[in-house]
């Protein structure tokens, strides 16, 4: 059995501005996570996201119906 390792991106809006996250979106199809971390911080920890609940938070983010509450 080979193990898929993470591979980190940061999105293009992030603007290098220094407060930005990374995911490795690689290993939705595979493991059904998301995996979050803090891009300042890579080697601190992760959040693992699950794939239902990170497409909810982006099209909420594409569509602005986020509650800001």
């Amino acid at each position: 059995m080979t193990t898929e390792s993470p591979r980190w991106f940061t999105s293009s809006y992030s603007s290098n501005g220094g407060n930005c996250v990374e995911v490795a979106a690689n290993l939705a199809a595979s493991r059904g996570i998301v995996p979050v971390r803090d891009s300042k911080s890579v080697d601190g920890p992760i959040i693992d996201v699950s794939t239902e609940a990170f497409s909810t938070f982006v099209a909420g983010m594409q569509t602005g119906s986020l509650d800001p509450a």
